[in-house]
C-alpha cells in the first residue's frame, strides 16, 4: 500500500483537488477502505483460497458476477503495476535531473494523442519486466526483499513526518482567499475518490489465503492492522507536506523531495527519493504478485483459457500468467501517464469492494440449501414425518405464530442449550427467516423463500444508492437551498434506503463457524456500499467510458468462451472445493452429499430429530435410506 500513493498521489491531490484538506481526503478514503477491509477479512476466513473478491463473489452470488469482479481485479492489478512503474521512473528521472525524459523526447518525439502520455517511458517498461522476472523465483525468495524494502520505506516516512513538522508553518493552511479547503467539500470528496487508489493493496492479503499458515486468524489481523497503520502514515505525511510549503507550489511529479529541496534540506531530498523508490518497488511487487493468482483462479474454473491454470512444479508460481501480467503492465506503463492510470484503476476497485460488501450481507442471511456431511453420534435421535415431532421451517406444517413458518425462537431457548450442536443447526435452519419481533412484516415478506427478501433488499439498496449519489452530484444546490422537489425526492429515496436496511435486519443471520465476523451487519456493509458508490460518482466521464470498454471486452470473453467452458460444480473448481462450507450454494438449488453407508441426511432432518428427542426420549440413530425429501 505504501508506494506511489504516498509519494506521487499526495502531490497531485494536494495541488489540483483538495489543497491542505487532503488530510480529510485521506481520512475519508481510509474509513471507506476500512469498511471494505472488514468485509474482506470475514470472507478471507470463510474462503481461504487464491482469487480474493473473485472467489468470494463466486460463492455468494454466482458465476457471472464473479467473472465481472475477476475481470475488474485483473484490470486493477495491471493498472496498479503500470502506475507504480511510471511513478518509479519519474522519481529516478527527477533525481537525475530529467535526463531520461529529455533524451527520450529527443529520440522519439512527443505523443500528441490526448489519451496517451507525453512520451513513451521505456524505463518504466523495463522496470515492470524486471520485477516480473524476480517474482518468478517464488514467494519465499521475494518475501525477504519485500520486507527489507518496506522497512526502509517506513523509516523514510517517519523522517518525512519529523522533518516536515519541524519546518512546518501553520500559515500554509490559511492562505489569503484560499483557506484550508480551497476547492470546497466537493474537492475533498474528489480527492478521497483518487486517494482510494493508495489503499488498494490490502486485498492482496486475502488473495494469498492459500499460502497462509493460519488464514482464519492471520488474514483479518493483517488486513485491519496494516490498513490502520497506513492511514495514520498517509495523514501525517500529507499534513507535513502541506504545512511545509503552500499547496499551490507543490510539484505533483515529485512532491516530497522538491518540498524539502525548496526548504534547503538537500540531503533529505535524496534520502526521500531513495525511500520512495523502495516503497514503490514493494507496491509493484504486490500488484504483480496478486495478478497471476487471480488469472489462475479464473482459469481453474474454466472462465479463462486453460493454459492460465498451470503452475510451475519447482517455484509453485503460474509462470505463463506472470509473464503475461508483466508484459501487459509494462505496455501500459510505456504508453499512459500516471493520472489516467490512477483514475481508471479506482473505478474497478470500488466496484469490486461494493460487490464484496453486498456479498457479506447475502451470505449472512442465506440459508443452507445443500445437505451437509454429518457424522452422527450413537445417541443422535431420529425422526421422520410420522414421528410426530414438530415441523421445521419450510416443511409445510409449521405451528401458527412462527414467523415464516418456522420454529418460535422463544420455545427453542427454553429447551435447547445455545452452545449445543442442536442450537447451531437451529440457527442454520432459521437463517433468512423473519425474527419474531418483526412478525408485522409477514403479510409482505412471509411468502418469500428464506434469503430471497434479503438478497432483493441488497439489490434495491445498491440501485437506490446510485440514484441518491447521482442526485447529490447533480442537484446539490437545489437541496442546499431547500427546493421543494429536491427535498421531497431525497426524502423518498432516503426512506426507501432505510426500509431496505430494516427489511434485511428483520431476518435471522447464520454466523456459525466464523472466526472473524464483520460487526453490526447489515449496517457496516451497507455503509460501505453507499460510500463506495459515492466515490465512484466523483470519477470523470472518460474514466467511466474506458471502464465500460474494458467491461465489454470481458463480456465477449465470457460469452464466447467462459460460459461454454465453465466448470461450476465440478471437482477441482473454486466453487466445488467450497461445497463443504455452509456458504457454498449453487444459485438457489440444493446438492446432495452422500454419507458413509449410503445414508443422506438433511440439516432440517437432523434438527427435527433432535427436537423430537426432547419429547419422545428416542435414542435411536437416524437411518432413512429412502429419504427423498429434497429430491
Amino acid at each position: 500500500m505504501v508506494g506511489a500513493g504516498i509519494y506521487v498521489l499526495t502531490g497531485t491531490v494536494a495541488r489540483e483537488m483538495a489543497g491542505p484538506a487532503i488530510v480529510l481526503s485521506f481520512i475519508l478514503a481510509g474509513l471507506v477502505s476500512l469498511l471494505a477491509a472488514l468485509c474482506y477479512a470475514e470472507f478471507g476466513t470463510r474462503v481461504p483460497k487464491a482469487g480474493s473478491a473473485y472467489v468470494y463473489t463466486y460463492v455468494s452470488i454466482g458465476e457471472f458476477w464473479a467473472f465481472v469482479i475477476g475481470w475488474n481485479i485483473i484490470l486493477e492489478h495491471m493498472l496498479g503495476a503500470a502506475s507504480v512503474a511510471r511513478a518509479w521512473s519519474g522519481y529516478v528521472d527527477s533525481m537525475l535531473g530529467n535526463i531520461v525524459a529529455n533524451i527520450t523526447m529527443e529520440i522519439t518525439g512527443e505523443m500528441h494523442e490526448q489519451l496517451l502520455a507525453k512520451y513513451p517511458d521505456f524505463l518504466a517498461f523495463f522496470v515492470c519486466i524486471s520485477y516480473a522476472v524476480a517474482l518468478a523465483a517464488g514467494v519465499k525468495a521475494t518475501a525477504m526483499i519485500n520486507s527489507i524494502l518496506t522497512t526502509v520505506n517506513v523509516a523514510v516516512m517517519a523522517l518525512v513526518v519529523v522533518l516536515g513538522f519541524w519546518y512546518a508553518s501553520p500559515d500554509n493552511w490559511s492562505l489569503p482567499e484560499q483557506g484550508f479547503m480551497p476547492y470546497g467539500f466537493g474537492g475533498v470528496l474528489a480527492g478521497a475518490a483518487t486517494c482510494f487508489y493508495a489503499f488498494v493493496g490490502f486485498d492482496s492479503i486475502a488473495t494469498s489465503g492459500e499460502e497462509a499458515k493460519n488464514p482464519s486468524i492471520s488474514i483479518p489481523l493483517a488486513t485491519i492492522l496494516s490498513l490502520c497503520v497506513v492511514t495514520v502514515g498517509y495523514v501525517l505525511v500529507s499534513a507535513a507536506l502541506t504545512l511545509m510549503i503552500p499547496y499551490n507550489e507543490i510539484n505533483p511529479a515529485a512532491a516530497l523531495p522538491d518540498a524539502f529541496g525548496m526548504r534547503g534540506i538537500t540531503w533529505a531530498k535524496y534520502a526521500i527519493s531513495t525511500g520512495a523508490i523502495c516503497g514503490m518497488t514493494t507496491t509493484l511487487l504486490g500488484s504483480l504478485f496478486a495478478l497471476p493468482r487471480c488469472l489462475y483462479a479464473m482459469a481453474s474454473d474454466g472462465l479463462l483459457f486453460s493454459c492460465f491454470g498451470k503452475v510451475n512444479t519447482k517455484t509453485q508460481v503460474p509462470l505463463l500468467n506472470l509473464a503475461l501480467s508483466g508484459v501487459c503492465s509494462a505496455l501500459l506503463a510505456l504508453l499512459f501517464d500516471l493520472e489516467k492510470l490512477v483514475e481508471f484503476m479506482s473505478i474497478g476497485t470500488l466496484l469490486a469492494y461494493t460487490i464484496v460488501s453486498a456479498s457479506v450481507i447475502v451470505l449472512r442471511y442465506r440459508p443452507i440449501s445443500v445437505e451437509e456431511t454429518v457424522h452422527l453420534a450413537p445417541d443422535t435421535p431420529g425422526t421422520d414425518e410420522e414421528d410426530g415431532g414438530p415441523a421445521l421451517p419450510g416443511s409445510g406444517s409449521a405451528p401458527t405464530g412462527a414467523p415464516g413458518g418456522g420454529i418460535d425462537s422463544s420455545s427453542q431457548s427454553s429447551t435447547i442449550d445455545p452452545s449445543s450442536p442442536t442450537s447451531e443447526m437451529i440457527e442454520i435452519a432459521l437463517a433468512g427467516r423473519l425474527r419474531p419481533q418483526f412478525r408485522w412484516l409477514e403479510p409482505v415478506l412471509g411468502r418469500c423463500e428464506p434469503g430471497v427478501a434479503c438478497s432483493g433488499a441488497v439489490l434495491m439498496f445498491c440501485v437506490l444508492s446510485v440514484a441518491v449519489c447521482f442526485q447529490l452530484e447533480n442537484s446539490w444546490d437545489e437541496l442546499y437551498n431547500g427546493t421543494w422537489w429536491a427535498l421531497g425526492l431525497y426524502g423518498f429515496l432516503l426512506f426507501c434506503l432505510v426500509a431496505c436496511v430494516v427489511v434485511i435486519s428483520a431476518h435471522h443471520q447464520n454466523t456459525r463457524g466464523l472466526q472473524f465476523k464483520v460487526p453490526f451487519v447489515p449496517y457496516i456493509p451497507a455503509l460501505s456500499i453507499f460510500c463506495n458508490i459515492e466515490l465512484m460518482v466523483h470519477l470523470s466521464f472518460l474514466t467511466w467510458l474506458r471502464f465500460f470498454i474494458w467491461l465489454s471486452i470481458g463480456m465477449l470473453v465470457y460469452f464466447l468462451y467462459g460460459i461454454h467452458n465453465s466448470k461450476e460444480g465440478e471437482l477441482g473448481t473454486s466453487y466445488s472445493m467450497l461445497m463443504s462450507t455452509s456458504e457454498a450454494i449453487r444459485g438457489w438449488g440444493s446438492t446432495s452429499t452422500a454419507l458413509g453407508g449410503g445414508t443422506k441426511v438433511t440439516v432440517t432432518k437432523i434438527i427435527k430429530g433432535r427436537i423430537s428427542r426432547k419429547t419422545a426420549g428416542d435414542r435411536q440413530a437416524i437411518v432413512d435410506d429412502d429419504d427423498d425429501e429434497d429430491s
